[in-house]
């Protein structure tokens, strides 16, 4: 009986094998029955993707390639408008197009400022207490402070030894003061480097009253003298020099030497050669001094004329009649100070 049992057992135990056989797939092989997976391989039944590819069916997504274009991958994101990857033909673009509408704006808009010029000063000339001291003797200048607003026209009258001549070569940064400070078209002329005094007296035109012209050379190359100094271009020249000639009357004399014209001619050139280069502000240091009275008269107009276009006229004179006669902003010095200044002022004595 014990060996009719153990042959029962047998047999089920060999059915058991046969049946697990029959459904399970061997190890290490994919079963080839319908609804099985091959290991390492895509089914081949309908609806399920093979591993690596996309389905080509309707609807689906496919998968981007990897973009690369230095050896790298960059995954893109699979949304429907994705932004520009750096480094690709699209974000080049994108970059460079940014960079050039920058570059095309104002850098007041880039800033959010808008720069605006510096308007010139309202005074022209500008003197705080200066005193000018020589080696010997008194102050030539004591404690001036004078202010000349931009296109005005002044007188500085007063006796000799006043103090007028040294105000001058102040202004002209011929001399410096011994104290005090002083401003010329904006420039404080104290503090002025030697080597920027060339271009700032190119704001300053002078007229002396010795003229002091080049006696070797003719009325046209005289004014045109003053252009080549500050390197202005020929065609610059030919222009300036016949209309500043005109200015002051002497259009027909240009090939004429200072020899061969009168003191008021002659002062008429230096006059053209102080406004040729068109200064903001005019310094005239006794100009009819050596002039009969029709042709000191016929300068000082020239002068009112070109006041009256904007430059600033300051004008130095013993000429008692003139400025009487003009009304215009008179200063009287005195021994280094300003004892008198008016609008509208007249010529005066102090004793």
């Amino acid at each position: 009986m014990r060996e009719d049992t153990k042959a029962v057992q047998s047999a089920g135990t060999a059915q058991g094998r046969d049946a697990s056989h029959a459904g399970t797939p061997e190890r290490g092989k994919s079963a080839s029955g319908p609804g099985a997976l091959e290991r390492g391989k895509s089914a081949s039944g309908p609806g399920a993707p093979e591993r690596g590819k996309s389905v080509s069916g309707p609807g689906a997504l496919v998968q981007a390639k990897p973009v690369s274009l230095s050896g790298g991958s960059v995954h893109a994101k699979p949304v429907g408008h994705a932004k520009p990857v750096p480094g690709t033909a699209d974000g080049e673009k994108s970059r460079y197009k940014k960079i050039s509408e920058e570059a095309v704006k104002p850098a007041d808009s880039i800033t959010g400022r808008r720069k605006k010029k510096a308007a010139p000063p309202e005074e022209a000339i500008v003197l705080d207490h200066v005193v000018k001291t020589y080696q010997m003797g008194a102050p030539a200048l004591n404690g001036i402070s004078l202010k000349v607003k931009r296109g005005e026209f002044v007188f500085i009258v007063g006796d000799s030894g006043s103090g007028k001549s040294t105000l001058i070569k102040l202004l002209l940064r011929e001399l410096l003061p011994t104290e005090g400070s002083i401003t010329v078209n904006g420039t404080n002329v104290v503090r002025l480097r030697r080597r920027k005094i060339p271009k700032f007296r190119r704001g300053i035109g002078v007229v002396f009253q010795d003229f002091r012209l080049l006696k070797d050379r003719n009325v046209y190359d005289n004014v045109a003298f003053a252009q080549l100094v500050i390197q202005a271009k020929a065609r610059d020249i030919r222009r300036n020099v016949p209309m500043m000639l005109s200015l002051v009357g002497l259009a027909g004399k240009y090939k004429a030497k200072p020899k061969q014209l009168s003191g008021g001619e002659q002062q008429r050139v230096a006059l053209a050669r102080a406004l040729v280069n068109n200064p903001p502000i005019l310094l005239a240091d006794e100009p009819t001094g050596n002039l009969d009275p029709k042709n000191s008269w016929e300068i000082m107009k020239l002068l009112e004329e070109i006041n009256e276009k904007g430059t600033t006229v300051l004008v130095v004179t013993h000429n008692r009649e003139i400025v009487n006669a003009m009304k215009k902003r008179v200063i009287t010095m005195k021994k280094g100070v300003i004892v008198s200044d008016e609008e509208q002022g007249a010529y005066i004595d102090e004793d």
